[in-house]
C-alpha cells in the first residue's frame, strides 16, 4: 500500500512570530516586506506601504486579508493588526529544525518549500489506512511539543491528492483519502483546488463549463488537450485521483524569483526601474545564500487587466554577481517600457524577477555541478 503525506505548515511566519512573541497570541498579525509595521502606514497612509502580505495569522484572516494582498490594502481592512517585517533567517532556522524531525518518520521527504513537505511513509504503515492517520497524529504532536507550532497534513496513495487534502481542512487538519477514495473526495470541490489551476485556467474552465472537478472526469480529454495542451491531460488525470510522481529524496531547485504587486498600477518608468532593481537584489541575495549561478533572466508583468507577460534572455556562460543580473532585468523591462502596441499604453500592477537554469560552484573544484 502506498501512502503518501503532505504536511503544510499552518500560517508559518506568523505562526513562528505568535511563538516568539507570545503577547501576539489571539491577535491579528500581518508578516511582509522589510518594514511593515502598524506605525509606519499611520504615519505615511498616502504614500502606502508597496510590499505585499507574506502571510498572515488566521484571526487576520477574518478581515479579508490574505497572502499577496498589498499591505496597504491590509492595513485598510485591519488598522490595528500587527504589522511585522519578514525575517527569514527566523524562518529558515526553524523550517530545518521542522524538517529534521519529519525525516525522521518518512522512507523519503520531499521538501517543496520553506513550509511544506511530502512524506513517503508506506513501509511505515502495517495495517491499514486509520493506522496511517494514527501515525500522522504522532507527527502532529511531535512537532507541536518540539517546536509549539501546528501543522495540517493530507494522506492519500499518491502527492497531488495528500496535498488537496492538507488544505481541506485547516488549521491544525488531518485529512484522509483512502485508496479507490480519491474520485469521490475530489467530485465536489472547485477545480482551483488543484495545485497548478489559477485564476486564467479557472476562467477557462468555467467557459467550457466546467467549474467543479467531478466534471472534469466526464469531460473528453481530447477537448481538455486542444484547449491545454498537455496540461490538459493532467487535469484529467488528476480528476480521476490518479498521479504517478514520486516522493523525489533530492529535490534541485530549478529557479529563484521575487516579485511585487504595487498599490496603485503604475507606468511610471522610475517607479517600475526602482522596483526592479529591489527584486534584483531580494533574487540576488537568495542567490548568494544558496550558493547558486544562473544563466537565464527573465522578466514577469502583470498588467492593470490581469494581462500576464514574460520575457527571458539566456546569457552564454554561468553568472553569480547582482550587476548582471540588475542590467539583464532591465534590458528586458525596456521591451515592456519602450514597446510599441497596447502593451506600452498600459498600467502594470506586478513586477518579477526571476532566474534559471541554476547551477551550483563546486568549491573543491571549482567548477559549475
Amino acid at each position: 500500500m502506498k501512502v503518501i503525506l503532505h504536511v503544510d505548515m499552518d500560517s508559518f511566519f506568523s505562526a513562528v512570530e505568535v511563538r516568539e512573541n507570545p503577547e501576539l497570541r489571539g491577535l491579528p498579525v500581518i508578516v511582509g516586506g522589510k518594514k511593515a509595521k502598524e506605525e509606519k502606514a499611520a504615519e505615511e497612509p498616502d504614500k502606502k506601504i508597496r510590499d505585499v502580505v507574506s502571510t498572515c495569522s488566521y484571526e487576520a484572516r477574518e478581515y479579508g486579508i490574505h497572502s499577496a494582498m498589498a499591505l496597504s490594502r491590509a492595513y485598510e481592512l485591519c488598522p490595528d493588526a500587527k504589522f511585522l517585517p519578514v525575517n527569514m533567517p527566523l524562518y529558515k532556522r526553524v523550517s530545518g529544525e521542522i524538517m529534521v524531525i519529519l525525516r525522521k518518520y518518512a522512507d523519503k521527504i520531499e521538501q517543496v518549500s520553506i513550509d511544506e513537505a511530502f512524506l513517503d511513509i508506506s513501509t511505515r504503515v502495517r495495517r491499514d489506512w486509520t493506522d496511517a492517520r494514527e501515525y500522522a497524529q504522532m507527527i502532529k504532536k511531535v512537532i507541536l511539543a518540539k517546536e509549539g507550532l501546528t501543522c495540517s497534513i493530507g494522506i492519500a496513495p499518491n502527492k497531488t491528492i495528500a496535498k488537496i487534502a492538507s488544505d481541506f481542512v485547516k488549521p491544525d487538519g488531518l485529512t484522509v483519502v483512502k485508496q479507490g477514495k480519491a474520485s469521490e473526495f475530489l467530485a465536489p470541490l472547485p477545480v482551483k483546488k488543484i495545485p497548478g489551476v489559477g485564476p486564467k485556467t479557472e476562467a477557462m474552465l468555467k467557459e467550457m463549463g466546467i467549474e467543479q472537478i467531478g466534471q472534469l472526469t466526464s469531460c473528453d480529454v481530447q477537448e481538455l488537450v486542444a484547449k491545454f495542451g498537455k496540461y490538459g491531460t493532467r487535469l484529467h488525470l488528476i480528476a480521476n485521483g490518479i498521479d504517478e510522481s514520486e516522493v523525489e529524496e533530492e529535490w534541485q531547485r530549478k529557479s529563484l524569483s521575487r516579485e511585487r504587486t504595487f498599490a496603485e498600477d503604475t507606468k511610471d518608468a522610475s517607479v517600475l526601474n526602482n522596483c526592479v532593481d529591489r527584486l534584483a537584489e531580494e533574487v540576488y541575495n537568495a542567490i548568494e545564500e544558496g550558493g547558486f549561478v544562473f544563466k537565464t533572466v527573465a522578466i514577469k508583468v502583470k498588467f492593470e487587466d490581469f494581462a500576464l507577460h514574460t520575457r527571458a534572455k539566456t546569457l552564454k556562460s554561468f553568472h553569480s554577481d547582482l550587476n548582471t543580473l540588475s542590467k539583464t532585468a532591465k534590458e528586458l523591462m525596456m521591451e515592456f517600457s519602450e514597446g510599441k502596441g497596447k502593451e506600452k499604453e498600459k498600467k502594470i500592477r506586478l513586477l518579477g524577477v526571476r532566474v534559471s537554469n541554476l547551477g551550483m560552484v563546486d568549491e573543491k573544484q571549482r567548477r559549475i555541478v
